[in-house]
């Protein structure tokens, strides 16, 4: 995946976008308005995806931005005694650190709400961006809510091509969060723009049509009001198209089902994508947020220790099985040794 040779990178991964408090129920299966206490856990999709690579052995660093506040006191401590970089987290002074509240209803009710306010991580800034070593990465991790609101989408995109012309693989992790944007029209121009930069794209089916305005229950205007969406139910369509506007893959996270990995067609870009699939572990649900990230960073490790696909991502679906049976994100992303553990159990890779 990497384009260029580059001489003892100082991480494997550097991450930019969301993080934040996590507030989750302790109260397992009650509705939202009964729940007694929460469990404080740090989360947000690259921190949960930088701690998940530094667990399974990788050398991870997160460029978010905490405010000068206790919850920041709060995630920096953490990140800190997991041995991700946090040279490279700016203090905003005068904005929060964000925050999420999470019932837990398992099989499939987990009401969120996000506490993003006037929020420190979206004021990332391009001067943010210069300050962090980019081209002594391996991976430069990017997320769609990082493009939500300037001045990040600004960073988020800058950080994206600084890293592309420096050879360095950039990941797009969708994450789309449908209450943080104003328009799921603006969302889909935002990611579309990120492609061309992009070599792998991360996504559920739903993101993925989402990203491409190709469902048409989530557009909320006419078809003819949509002069150049092509609206269209089909993933398949979609993930071509993806695959058409410059990455050379695109992973497909399903759930119970596993994941799909779509990859470009090497020499007509117009052609139909080859695509596998790697089949998922049987567990009990207990808590579903953070599993994609889990499955994003062991999706990471494996291409980075230089396995194929299906390896790579039957890891990946292994550490999201784990992270669903358990009550948070970042701090319960699985070691190396567990996860292979899990996977003997289960019938190996």
């Amino acid at each position: 995946m990497e384009r260029g040779q580059r001489q003892q990178p100082a991480y494997d991964l550097v991450a930019i976008g969301r993080s934040s408090l996590d507030l989750y129920s302790n109260d397992i299966g009650a509705p939202f308005e009964e729940i007694k206490s929460f469990a404080a856990y740090v989360g947000g999709c690259p921190t949960n995806i930088c701690v998940g690579v530094r667990r399974l052995g990788l050398r991870s660093a997160l460029l978010t931005a905490v405010g000068d506040d206790q919850v920041g006191n709060f995630i920096l401590r953490f990140l800190a005694r997991e041995g991700v970089e946090t040279r490279y987290v700016a203090r905003k002074p005068g904005y929060r650190s964000s925050a999420v509240v999470l019932g837990i209803q398992p099989p499939d009710r987990f009401p969120l709400t996000y506490y993003r306010d006037h929020c420190a991580d979206i004021e990332l800034t391009i001067d943010d961006v210069l300050a962090t070593p980019l081209g002594e990465c391996r991976v430069l991790l990017i997320t769609g809510t990082g493009l939500s609101k300037e001045p990040s989408r600004s960073a988020t995109l800058f950080a994206a091509e600084l890293a592309h012309e420096q050879g360095v693989m950039v990941a797009l992790d969708i994450d789309y969060r449908p209450d943080q944007w104003h328009d799921q029209r603006a969302f889909g121009v935002a990611i579309r723009s990120t492609l061309p930069l992009v070599n792998l794209v991360i996504g559920t089916e739903d993101e993925i049509k989402a990203a491409l305005l190709r469902d048409p229950g989530q557009v909320q205007v006419a078809h003819s009001q949509i002069s150049d969406a092509r609206v269209c139910g089909n993933v398949e369509e979609a993930i071509q198209e993806m695959l058409r506007r410059g990455p050379q893959a695109l992973v497909e996270k399903r759930g119970a089902r596993g994941s799909r990995v779509h990859l470009a067609p090497l020499e007509n870009r117009h052609g139909s994508p080859r695509c596998l699939e790697i089949p998922g572990f049987p567990v009990v649900i207990r808590n579903i947020l953070g599993a994609g990230d889990a499955f994003a960073a062991g999706l990471l490790y494996g291409l980075l220790q230089g396995w194929d696909w299906y390896r790579a991502a039957r890891l990946g679906n292994a550490c999201g099985a784990i992270l669903v049976t358990r009550h948070g994100c970042a701090d319960f992303m699985p070691t190396y040794a567990e996860v292979l553990a899990f996977i003997e159990e289960h019938g190996g890779f």
